[in-house]
């Protein structure tokens, strides 16, 4: 059978890519100028790039044109952990302490001596078990509010609350609004789960209300993702008169709102949640994965009654129940008040962690939360990501540029680094390094 004219065209540069003839960082011509350079339609241009973008040859970048990716860095950098001990990890964030080893072993003493050891061996409720809802409930006071724990169901992490919300209530080919950078791990349950993204423009991670309402009438949205207090990967923390506004659009266009608070224990004085400012129709997806352990995945989702049955059934559907074991070590140091010494000493070891950051790069921009073990450096005009992620690959640096991060459209060019779980004392020779790598290739 006869290739199609783009499918043949895109193999040549594919081939061309792979020999080596068309060098990462090579920038290829418009649509347009393709289209007379090979006397096709421009349509037919369109797809041949589209085509290459599906397999992970080129790369598109805002204002800039579209260039040949590099193919040792894969597509998928920032998204998938994949474990390579020859590299520093600045791509996933992974606090933690000398001590936490001991907290854990201190917490299985406790539980070994527990008198319902024995019912941790057997299926549990699939939303958790009620005392364990309990506590976490009332251990959210502070920040949500009173919390029905009738409305609050135990997940196996944030990850998995998501991967429940997305499953339980909204169906394939319905549309969410997101940040123009957002969570990776939300752009994944999405693509999964059959649901369109659709960026709205904000600043510095707070979603401009006027936007989303002219988004909302121009196409049907079922719902907006936000990251309000402390936004993943930019840091940022929304204000109160934005929050507010948010919420009158969403309930003018009557939208689910899912509020991710993976990070919002970083912030101390954050303001109001946005399930206390619309309980009624936010879905608040919270874990401990960050303020405890990572490898401890537990996690909870708060949701308005009406939609507490349909994530049993993504839940039942998806995992049973989370561990009890997990859950019953996680509100044990609930009550004992590990977890309030734990989130206070990740904001005191991020704290630190910031000031040897903005020290190394004084004098360039940087995104970040004063308390966060992760920053965006976006880079000068003119200068591309790609290049420094490769350079720094071949330093020894795993590093991740902007595209895992972006929704609609050409990513920015900038770095996210991720530094909670790096030793302190190698933090300032590990940002020089990034620094250097930085002004190498942008000249400047």
């Amino acid at each position: 059978m006869k290739k199609a004219r783009y499918i043949h065209l895109a193999d040549m540069l594919s081939a061309a890519i792979e020999s080596g003839k068309l060098v990462p960082g090579t920038k290829l011509p418009t649509h347009r100028a393709f289209a007379q350079q090979f006397n096709v339609a421009l349509a037919t241009a369109t797809r041949v790039y589209g085509e290459l973008d599906r397999r992970g040859m080129i790369i598109g970048e805002a204002g800039r044109g579209t260039y040949v990716r590099d193919l040792a860095l894969p597509p998928t950098l920032g998204v998938q952990h994949t474990a390579n001990d020859d590299l520093i990890d600045l791509v996933f964030n992974m606090p933690g302490e000398a001590t936490d080893a001991d907290i854990l072993r201190a917490g299985l003493r406790r539980l070994a001596t527990a008198g319902d050891l024995e019912a941790m061996l057997r299926y549990q409720p699939h939303g958790g078990r009620t005392h364990e809802r309990r506590i976490i409930a009332k251990s959210l006071a502070t920040t949500l509010g009173k919390v029905d724990p009738e409305c609050l169901l135990v997940t196996s992490g944030g990850q998995h609350g998501l991967a429940t919300l997305a499953l339980g209530l909204f169906r394939r080919g319905q549309a969410i609004a997101t940040d123009t950078l957002t969570y990776p791990g939300f752009k994944s349950v999405a693509a999964l789960q059959g649901l369109d993204l659709v960026a709205v423009d904000g600043d510095d991670g707070a979603m401009d209300p006027d936007a989303l309402d002219r988004q909302c009438r121009q196409g049907k949205l079922r719902a907006v993702y936000l990251m309000p207090t402390v936004h993943n990967p930019l840091g940022t923390v929304m204000s109160e008169t934005t929050r507010l506004r948010l919420v009158s659009i969403a309930r003018k266009h009557d939208l689910f709102i899912i509020e991710d608070a993976a990070y919002a224990f970083l912030e101390p004085e954050p303001p109001p949640s946005l399930i206390t400012l619309a309980p009624e129709r936010t879905i608040h997806v919270g874990s401990f994965s960050k303020s405890l352990a990572t490898g401890l995945r537990l996690g909870y989702v708060v949701a308005p009654a009406a939609h507490v049955e349909k994530l049993l059934g993504a839940i039942r559907a998806t995992t049973w129940n989370a561990p009890a074991l997990i859950s019953g070590l996680v509100t044990g140091w609930i009550e004992d008040g590990t977890l309030a010494k734990s989130q206070l000493t990740r904001r005191q070891d991020g704290a630190a962690r910031q000031l040897l950051c903005r020290s190394a790069f004084d004098g360039m921009p940087l995104l970040s939360h004063r308390n966060a073990g992760f920053a965006w450096v976006p880079l000068a005009k003119g200068t591309r990501a790609e290049p420094i992620v490769t350079r720094l690959k071949e330093q020894g640096f795993s590093v991740s540029g902007a595209d895992p991060f972006a929704t609609g459209g050409a990513a920015p060019q900038a770095l996210r680094l991720a530094f909670g779980g790096l030793a302190k004392d190698d933090l300032p020779a590990i940002f020089q390094t990034v620094r250097a790598a930085i002004t190498e290739v942008s000249g400047i």
